[in-house]
């Protein structure tokens, strides 16, 4: 991966650095937080919330993780390089949340309630709620921070709302569950859930085509920090495909048993992910092509890589994550001489399906 290079530069600068990174795991069905110690891959400590977690994202300014328990209708600050607790605020059931780009909002989905809630960044003051329709389950803004699309489990839809004005601007039917959402490069990508493909939304014209197949679950999207590959999971098929971000074609995919749902990534270019059927967290390098799992709590879902010396995200201190919902100026440049893996074209039965999983959580 492009990025490795500076975290070898890093290791040797300050060779304790790699020993102190941390792995955030939500353990849903526990009502707990692992942390894990990402060199030794074992659990450090687990922190008690209410009731169940489910997502997380880590402030502008990198001096808070806030973990939002929906059931507990509660978010929680921890202090990213510890874990320490620094303070609780009520939101109503808080399920999938982000920041605005330009830190100004805070837009938190309330999958059981049925609202989108606007939340003024700093102070946590509710500006507007919607009623979009039945489940609304992820964010993704436009990068100029504009606009900001959730899309809306329970009818198949994705609703937009304009920052500016704070009003809803369209709803749009993608496909059955639509679940993980993300801007990239001009367009929505998101995974359909009830379905086995992603597909691509043009905010503009409203357009929805078929981006690629990946099997049954297609859940969620991630975009790798130095630009060069998007990652995307299959929740009952049990699978993680490395994505071209130019062609939005399939260059490999893993067998990866347990329920993949969401993913982070650490310096050396290994995709961490939360499997949430087996109550363990995997590591894939894909450079390796190699996967490691260990054991964590019930249904974990949110993850988060705390990667210390590069700041408080390593996302955001990578100038490479383009696509997301935090996007950055441009990717980073490849390695010489490193190709991409060839695309593996999709064409129906190619990759085979599996029987269906025994249950499914949002």
């Amino acid at each position: 991966m492009a990025w490795r290079p500076i975290a070898l530069l890093l290791a040797l600068i300050l060779p304790g650095v790699a020993r102190a990174d941390l792995v955030y795991v939500l353990n849903s069905a526990d009502a707990t937080i692992s942390v894990l110690d990402a060199t030794t891959r074992q659990e450090r400590n687990r922190i008690p919330v209410l009731r169940e977690p489910h997502h997380m994202v880590v402030t502008p300014d990198g001096a808070s993780l806030l973990v939002a328990d929906s059931g507990g209708n509660e978010v929680f600050f921890l202090d990213p390089t510890s874990g320490a607790v620094q303070r609780r605020a009520p939101i109503s059931n808080p399920y999938h949340l982000e920041f605005s780009p330009n830190g100004r909002f805070l837009v938190i989905a309330s999958l059981r309630r049925d609202q989108v809630d606007i939340l003024d960044a700093q102070t946590l003051e509710l500006r507007a709620r919607f009623r979009p329709g039945d489940k609304p389950s992820h964010v993704a803004f436009s990068p100029d921070s504009l606009m900001v699309y959730v899309t809306i489990q329970g009818d198949g839809t994705v609703a937009a709302f304009d920052l500016t004005t704070l009003t809803q601007a369209w709803v749009q039917p993608v496909g059955p569950e639509p679940a993980g959402i993300i801007w990239h490069r001009g367009r929505l990508v998101m995974g359909i859930m009830g379905s086995t493909h992603f597909v691509t939304l043009d905010p503009t014209t409203r357009e929805v085509a078929e981006a690629f197949t990946l099997g049954r679950g297609a859940h969620t999207i991630y975009p790798a920090p130095d630009g060069q590959a998007l990652f995307a999971t299959s929740r009952v098929d049990s699978r993680v495909a490395e994505i071209d971000p130019e062609t939005l074609t399939v260059r490999r995919w893993w067998p990866i048993p347990g329920g993949p749902d969401c993913l982070t990534f650490d310096p050396q270019g290994r995709v961490w992910m939360t499997l949430r059927w087996s109550g363990r967290v995997a590591v894939l390098d894909p450079e390796a092509d190699t996967v490691e799992t260990m054991r964590v709590g019930r249904s974990p879902h949110g993850i988060f890589y705390k990667a210390i010396g590069l700041g408080a995200d390593f996302a955001l201190a990578q100038p490479g994550a383009v696509s997301g919902t935090r996007p950055m100026a441009a990717p980073l440049p490849g390695r010489p001489g490193l190709a991409p893996p060839p695309p593996v074209a999709i064409v129906p039965g190619s990759i085979p399906l599996l029987p269906a999983a025994l249950h499914r959580a949002p």
